[in-house]
């Protein structure tokens, strides 16, 4: 998955290894697999199948990471508006008391009036000045009281919109929840796995699932640029790509945390999101968002400060850096680190501030 500084290497395998599917070391370059579920035919492994395994788990874990930060920023927006609503709600609900106060106080004063209608209360005036004085104060009147129960009625009817919509956005802030909570519950689990088959590997396993992850790498990066692609891309950096990268460079060796935004821990949206937002421009949260709704160009004119979307289903992110390198914050149990481009598997580039 890209280069790395030789002295964090091993730290930095500890989780890649254990989240394979692997109960110990077992003579030569096979390796016995756990009973259980995750390997229900039992047997042996390869550490190539085993480094496979790894790999497919870990694309798991990420999408997973992609899934909870999406339902995060449902959620959150969703909150903002089942409060923004209830604001709107609990005014509305002032504005029909003094309404209905108004109109209660309306009725109270044509009681007091013996109940008679206003128009009879106008026939027996005794002059026409009187008349046509009481005429006017009773339209303006028979106005205002009009003017109540109109908005008293529009009121009610808004109040009822508010609390159909709040009741919606509850039902589906409930169901982004149930949704975080599910993809937490996978990454826990995955990490869980990876503690517990830790203590069962052998420093010489580490050392070889590494250099067989490294080796993989690098195939791959020397596959993309032996394609000539890096002969074409000759594009600069803009001056907001240039701050972005310089964010995401200046968090180099801080530890990858699925779901985490800085300042301290990252995952890979997190980091572009942050970079970005360092340079002044809002981007979404997610590697799948990013992809969605940011601009597309073409790998052969990407330039430093773009984004390029890893994997088919667009659950990595990485910041091109030049020079055929990218900044990312791999998984977990590695640090944000500069690896080739190449090296995963690139599904497009999006430019945030395109």
């Amino acid at each position: 998955m890209g280069g790395m500084g030789g002295t964090g290497k091993r730290r930095l395998l500890v989780v890649a290894c254990t989240l394979g599917l692997l109960a110990g070391p077992a003579a030569g370059s096979a390796y016995a697999a756990p009973a259980g579920p995750a390997d229900p035919g039992g047997g042996r492994q390869s550490l190539e199948e085993v480094a496979k395994r790894i790999d497919h788990l870990h694309e798991a874990a990420e999408s997973a990471t992609e899934a909870y930060n999406a339902a995060q920023e449902r959620a959150g927006k969703q909150q903002k508006a089942v409060d923004k609503l209830t604001e709107k709600i609990d005014a509305l609900r002032e504005t029909r008391g003094k309404y209905t106060k108004t109109a209660g106080a309306l009725a109270r004063a044509q009681y007091r009036a013996g109940g008679m209608p206003d128009e009879a209360h106008l026939i027996l005036r005794d002059s026409p000045e009187a008349f046509m004085r009481d005429a006017t104060i009773m339209r303006k009147g028979q106005q205002a009281a009009k003017g109540v129960i109109t908005t008293l009625a529009k009121t009610e009817s808004r109040l009822d919109d508010y609390a159909a919509e709040a009741s919606k956005k509850l039902r589906e802030l409930k169901e982004n929840k149930k949704r975080k909570a599910a993809a937490k519950k996978k990454i826990e689990k995955d990490l869980k796995t990876a503690e517990d088959l830790e203590s069962q590997l052998a420093e010489k396993e580490l050392d070889r699932l590494l250099k067989l992850e490294d080796e993989a790498a690098r195939a791959r990066q020397s596959k993309w640029l032996e394609s000539g692609v890096l002969d074409e891309i000759s594009g600069r950096a803009s001056k907001a790509g240039k701050k972005a990268i310089a964010f995401a460079t200046n968090q180099i060796g801080k530890d990858y945390e699925w779901g985490a935004e800085g300042p301290r821990t990252f995952d890979c949206s997190g980091l572009t999101l942050r970079a970005w937002q360092a340079a002044g421009k809002e981007i979404p949260r997610t590697s799948q968002e990013q992809w969605k709704h940011l601009k597309h160009v073409p790998i052969r004119k990407m330039r430093p400060g773009d984004l390029i979307i890893y994997k088919s289903d667009a659950s990595h992110v990485a910041m091109y850096v030049g020079d055929g390198e990218m900044v990312h914050a791999p998984r977990t149990g590695r640090q944000i680190t500069i690896a080739g481009a190449g090296s995963l598997l690139i599904k497009g580039v999006v430019r945030p501030d395109g």
